[in-house]
């Protein structure tokens, strides 16, 4: 069990990769994709790796049995708690059987979580798979940590991805719209970047992941979606677009690259309404960035720090757009559910062979200019009356064979009131 959709996609390819010897079947249980392939999946099957909220959701469904369940992995379990998935987590535990073997991840242990562990496992041992005295964050990432203003931040951003050796670089910020408004900046400036949050479809955000593993795109903008247990390759730089939120998103944001022993940089831009953030980020981890220093897109030490060109500017070269970009990856139809469908037709429910709406029957309903109920000017002649219809004439107050109050058809007179200071007459 995983908190996020991208993290079970790379858990199970693992799974597959070490499990190949022995014909393990592995299924992938997660949102945003269709029921219907997932449910034949579990006809047969070895191990399955899901979110909470389709595994309970094809539990109460009575398509997966999880009274069959031998072993239970609770894999980054301090994220299910911060998504709020702890609720859905303990429903899960209740419908597997008591005698099962429990195994539960987590970079930390919140007191939710040790009460978590105390409830549902029996007779845990608690392994640390780091000293004592050992830093918390990584010492083969190179941190640098500047001082940026809101409107000079995308000037500086293309810049330092512009820095020699780098590689593929993921860009993390607060917000969707930040993601958004990032990637399609840095698009237009030549990068090859793309987007991922949680308002992208599914389809979409797995579109983005492959272009970025397979190395067509080499700038991934996301929220903190991406920042729990994903593992990509050739990741040099990370760049924290804005401040993170406390020393743990740090931790997780830098995380992803300087990973197996590999080299990484990463850098950190604060505002300055992030200083009192940053501060308390700086003394939990004991950076020993106290004041980071004010940088501009022209500043000498940013060029110097990061290894950048002298004559790096704010657009990519075009002889340097040597990536593919993201339309070179195709999008998958995976059935994704909440899709906006086609209307279909009010009096058969069906579409016609093209899919296109089925044209309307133009109305051949006469229309005529009446005043108080009588037709006026031209269309008052006969050969525009439609049938049941009366004769202006006739004045008895009935239009279009609907009866009337007697005296409907003349309008009433109504007397103006005068105005402040003016009497009437007579």
């Amino acid at each position: 069990m995983v908190p996020t959709r991208e993290l079970a996609i790379q858990v199970a390819d693992d799974l597959r990769v070490a499990g190949a010897q022995i014909g393990a079947r592995i299924v992938t249980l997660y949102g945003g994709r269709a029921y219907e392939p997932q449910i034949e999946a579990l006809a047969n099957v070895d191990v399955v790796v899901g979110t909470p909220g389709r595994l309970l959701d094809l539990a109460r469904q009575g398509h997966l049995k999880l009274g069959l369940v031998r072993q239970l992995v609770l894999d980054e379990a301090d994220k299910m708690l911060d998504l709020g998935f702890l609720p859905d987590v303990e429903r899960i535990l209740q419908l597997t059987p008591p005698a099962r073997q429990t195994m539960l991840f987590s970079a930390t242990m919140p007191g939710e979580i040790v009460t978590l562990a105390r409830r549902h496992l029996s007779r845990p041992l608690h392994i640390r798979a780091e000293q004592h005295d050992e830093p918390a964050h990584v010492p083969s990432t190179e941190q640098h940590v500047f001082r940026a203003h809101q409107m000079d931040k995308i000037e500086v951003l293309a810049r330092i991805l512009q820095a020699e050796g780098r590689g593929l670089t993921i860009v993390f910020s607060r917000t969707k719209r930040s993601a958004d408004q990032v990637a399609s900046a840095l698009s237009t400036k030549g990068f090859a970047a793309a987007a991922v949050h949680g308002d992208l479809g599914q389809s979409q955000r797995e579109r983005a992941m492959r272009a970025f593993r397979s190395g067509k795109v080499d700038v991934l903008v996301a929220t903190d979606v991406a920042a729990r247990g994903l593992d990509v390759d050739d990741v040099t730089h990370v760049v924290n677009y804005e401040c993170p939120e406390d020393e743990k998103a740090y931790l997780h944001r830098i995380g992803r690259t300087g990973r197996a022993g590999r080299d990484g940089v990463a850098v950190t831009f604060v505002d300055w309404s992030d200083l009192t953030r940053w501060k308390a980020i700086n003394e939990a981890l004991q950076l020993g960035f106290d004041d980071p220093t004010e940088t501009y897109s022209t500043s000498e030490h940013l060029y110097s720090a990061l290894n950048i060109p002298a004559g790096a500017t704010g657009v990519l070269p075009r002889a340097q757009r040597d990536r593919l970009g993201l339309e070179a990856e195709s999008l998958e139809d995976i059935g994704e559910t909440g899709k906006t469908r086609s209307r279909r037709s009010s009096s058969t429910g069906r579409h016609d062979a093209g899919g296109a709406d089925r044209p309307r029957e133009a109305r051949s309903r006469s229309r005529s200019r009446t005043r108080g109920g009588r037709p006026v000017g031209a269309s008052a002649t006969a050969s525009h009356q439609a049938p049941g219809s009366v004769d202006a004439g006739q004045g008895d107050g009935q239009v279009s064979g609907t009866p009337t109050g007697a005296g409907s058809g003349q309008r009433r007179s109504r007397r103006r009131r005068p105005a402040r200071g003016q009497a009437t007459a007579g």
